[in-house]
């Protein structure tokens, strides 16, 4: 006999656990087993004020961020929607059913914000390595480099000369955040002196404009993977 599913009925009560809805062998399990937060509230207190109302949980934001990099979500938006719907993603995020959401404008904010200014990533990124280095996954005592030459996401009439706007003399009105921080680390890091490029780009300054062997010239970056 063939089965007819019944209506939606409503009920008053509900037996779920959320842990048992995550597969022993989901990704975000294996992440979650070693990662640590639990000094970033602690490294990021001077940047919240003690009066007012309480803010989001940054390690929340971090969470949700790390789900973003693991599953490739560009878009804080979707990253937002998808951790509504995912229940796997809510359980790493340590949200229940019907715990609220972060809206995308607040990543937005803290990125480009608190988490920037108190280098927020780096302290995740040092813990990590730190658990990699104890766990017996990387030794620190050699290195290989694995680079390749990728087009960029900008476009070649979005360029300008190194003589016409040399660094830190560039316009800010035609600087972007990008531009403005990626000139200052380079002065930061050369002392000031004057650095040999040809052309800046203003989407991604870090993007070099050159050729691949047999190829046209155009604007590339190069990603780097690093082994230990």
């Amino acid at each position: 006999m063939m089965g007819h599913q019944a209506g939606v009925q409503d009920q008053l009560f509900y037996s779920f656990k959320l842990e048992a809805r995550v597969p022993p062998d989901h990704l975000l399990r294996g992440i979650d087993r070693f990662l640590d937060l639990s000094e970033l509230r602690r490294h990021l207190g001077s940047f919240y004020s003690h009066t007012g109302r309480p803010s989001i949980d940054p390690e929340l934001m971090i969470r949700m961020l790390l789900i973003g990099y693991c599953f490739g979500i560009r878009s804080e938006r979707r990253l937002c929607e998808e951790v509504h719907l995912n229940l796997a993603y809510r359980w790493f995020c340590r949200l229940g059913l019907e715990d609220e959401v972060p809206d995308h404008s607040t990543f937005s904010k803290n990125r480009h914000g608190r988490f920037r200014e108190s280098e927020a990533f780096r302290h995740v990124f040092q813990a990590v390595l730190q658990r990699c280095m104890a766990e017996g996954l990387v030794g620190g005592e050699g290195f290989a480099v694995d680079a390749s030459v990728v087009r960029a996401d900008a476009s070649r009439a979005r360029r300008v000369s190194g003589e016409e706007f040399p660094y830190g003399d560039l316009d800010p009105e035609r600087a972007t955040r990008a531009v403005r921080e990626y000139l200052e680390a380079l002065d930061e890091a050369t002392g000031g002196e004057s650095t040999a490029r040809k052309s800046v780009s203003l989407t991604d300054p870090a993007a070099s404009w050159t050729a691949a062997p047999g190829g046209p010239a155009s604007l590339l970056i190069r990603p780097t993977t690093w082994s230990m």
